[in-house]
């Protein structure tokens, strides 16, 4: 488990990261979402020891990074993938990292395989591509076969194919026990793939929240209802709007689409007005609806009618934007 107690990093006036308190739990893959410049790579870069918090702790089951015995056992990372040295094979690689931490050579050849990786193993990496670049980035992160996995945009650069292959691997690995914290900014990927969300905007924790949970709470979440009769949609309507805080749109003269009441709860008072019903389903709003609304007031981008600044997750770049 990877714990976060007032985690909080400021580069002079600037504030990367504010105050996050939350607990990242084995067994599920948490999505770690923000806009550019949220603070992202600094708290990922914070839980590796890899810069020093201001305030407040990152702990790996417990522990700081820095006090961990074998660190590459106990998290795998992958933040750049082509962090490396362009003139080595992917193998040689891999073969430095095992040597220098304890980690049987056979292990090498196997997460080679698990990444796909063995036809070109011995091959210059400085000859990748993209793609490659990240399937070899996910080997180092997987050689110590450790039990906290901490990926930062492990699908950019690889094909449908290898995106989902991304998805599948994550999964699997949380269905095993471990602690995997992964962000991205592919909103349908992320969909499909993470159990829990944390959300910052601005170094703040927006939400740590399940997935189906932050769907279900967005205004865009609806219920579609469909009835065989105008009367009956009317005495629907009726009772509907006596409750105040539900919104009824009719696009046809047979649909409802209501918000603020659950499924459950339109299909019961339909029981009870005796009104039958032709169609009752849930209509959630999209990740991306979802996100885009919880973050609207953290963006440090924008177009159109949002006044904003520009910048990226370089606390320089966030400074001269200010």
């Amino acid at each position: 488990m990877i714990t976060l107690r007032g985690l909080t990093k400021r580069y002079g006036d600037i504030v990367a990261v504010d105050g996050l308190t939350l607990d990242i739990k084995e067994g599920q893959v948490t999505g770690f979402l923000g806009p550019n410049g949220a603070g992202k790579s600094t708290t990922m870069r914070m839980i590796l020891g890899l810069d020093h918090p201001s305030e407040g702790e990152a702990l790996i089951d417990g522990k700081p990074y820095s006090s961990l015995r074998h660190p590459i056992r106990e998290v795998g990372a992958l933040l750049d993938a082509k962090a490396l040295h362009p003139a080595r094979s992917a193998r040689a690689h891999l073969v430095s990292q095992a040597r220098s931490n304890g980690i049987p050579l056979s292990r090498v050849d196997e997460v080679l395989e698990t990444v796909g990786l063995t036809k070109v193993a011995r091959r210059r990496a400085g000859a990748f591509s993209l793609g490659m670049y990240q399937r070899l980035g996910v080997a180092g992160a997987l050689l110590g076969d450790p039990k906290v996995l901490i990926f930062d945009e492990p699908v950019n650069g690889l094909d449908p194919d290898g995106v989902r292959w991304v998805r599948e691997l994550v999964r699997s690995l949380a269905a095993e026990g471990r602690t995997v914290f992964l962000s991205s900014h592919l909103m349908s990927e992320m969909q499909l793939t993470a159990d829990q969300l944390v959300i910052i905007g601005r170094g703040k924790l927006l939400a740590d929240t399940p997935m189906a949970d932050l769907l279900a709470s967005s205004s865009l979440a609806s219920v579609r209802v469909r009835v065989p009769s105008a009367e009956d949609l009317r005495m629907m309507v009726d009772q509907l709007l006596s409750y105040g805080d539900v919104q009824v749109e009719s696009p046809t003269g047979e649909d409802l689409v209501v918000k603020g009441r659950s499924a459950e709860e339109v299909g019961d008072l339909a029981h009870r007005l005796g009104v039958r019903l032709h169609e009752l389903r849930t209509v959630s709003a999209s990740l991306e609806q979802a996100y885009m609304e919880l973050t609207a007031q953290s963006v440090e981008y924008g177009t159109g009618n949002t006044t904003v600044f520009e910048t990226t997750d370089s606390p320089v770049a966030q400074k001269a934007g200010a």
